[in-house]
């Protein structure tokens, strides 16, 4: 049996008290599972924006996605995370990943590595979150016994860590594109996904249990000419034709039936059960959800 949908919003934009509390709350009446955030420069900072998440809502969880590990000190973060999770009231779900926006390590004044030595520090970080969080000294007032983990990420020995010691594993779907320092993805193809995913599929085959698989979706159009929709991205995207970019799973264009129809075709394909739209698409994308719950 295929693992129930779970949708999620990943909100980005600042706001003033009121206005994010609004907009928590909607993101709640559309019917999303999770309220996210992000963990980059100029974005909310994540846990008191997720605590304030909580105090406007009373359904969804709330995650981070994802934190950048390199901001982080393991112990530090230890006690964000057990403060967070109570005053949450034990919907907190933790996001990790290495990071990739060279820029923000720049301003920021730490380091930013190499891609090998970006994942050595978040496998030490998961190492020891699980020593703190998981000893009987932990930081007080943690709500839940395990919060659960999410690790993003394509690289082989990310999808390695992630079969080891997430609950969730996230897909971006995309790589960054080589020589950039801002962060610039490019979207894998509906072929380079399948590939991914069955290489996370082999290296958690002998977990107890699998893994709920994430996706973050890039686009969501709402609209009787999807084609139409998609044309400003071809420039932007010269290795995919028109009729590649539809067929991604993180881009959804079509009628609101035919969106359902793709995500149901999603979950089927590649797995991926739970998926995340970014705020500019919540609204849109709550549509959709309305055909979805309980599937």
């Amino acid at each position: 049996m295929p693992r129930p949908f779970r949708f999620a919003a990943s909100l980005v934009t600042p706001a003033p008290a009121g206005e994010w509390r609004a907009k928590c709350r909607r993101a709640e009446e559309l019917g999303y599972d999770v309220i996210l955030v992000a963990d980059h420069l100029g974005m909310p900072a994540p846990f008191p924006s997720l605590v304030a998440a909580a105090a406007a809502t009373e359904r969804p969880r709330l995650g981070t996605f994802v934190l950048n590990a390199g901001f982080w000190n393991p112990a530090l973060l230890a006690r964000e995370v057990a403060t967070t999770d109570a005053l949450t009231g034990g919907r907190l779900e933790l996001g990790l990943g290495t990071g990739y926006v060279q820029a923000e390590h720049d301003t920021a004044g730490l380091p930013y590595g190499s891609p090998r030595e970006r994942v050595d520090h978040l496998r030490h970080t998961v190492k020891e979150l699980d020593r703190l969080l998981g000893a009987a000294d932990r930081p007080p007032g943690a709500a839940q016994e395990r919060v659960p983990l999410l690790l993003g990420g394509n690289g082989d020995r990310m999808l390695r860590l992630t079969a080891e010691h997430a609950d969730i594993a996230a897909f971006t779907a995309a790589r960054t594109v080589r020589g950039s320092t801002t962060g610039t993805l490019e979207p894998l193809s509906a072929e380079e996904i399948d590939e991914r995913v069955a290489l996370y599929l082999r290296l958690a085959a002998d977990r107890p249990e699998p893994a709920e698989l994430n996706l973050l979706v890039q686009l969501v159009v709402v609209t009787d000419d999807p084609q139409g929709a998609v044309q400003p991205l071809l420039p932007h995207i010269p290795h995919l034709t028109e009729e590649q970019v539809l067929e991604l799973p993180i881009v959804l264009a079509g009628s609101v039936e035919q969106i359902r129809e793709k995500v149901r075709a999603v979950r089927e394909r590649y797995g991926f059960s739970y998926l995340t739209v970014l705020e500019p698409y919540m609204e849109a994308f709550g549509a959709v959800i309305a055909g979805l719950q309980g599937e």
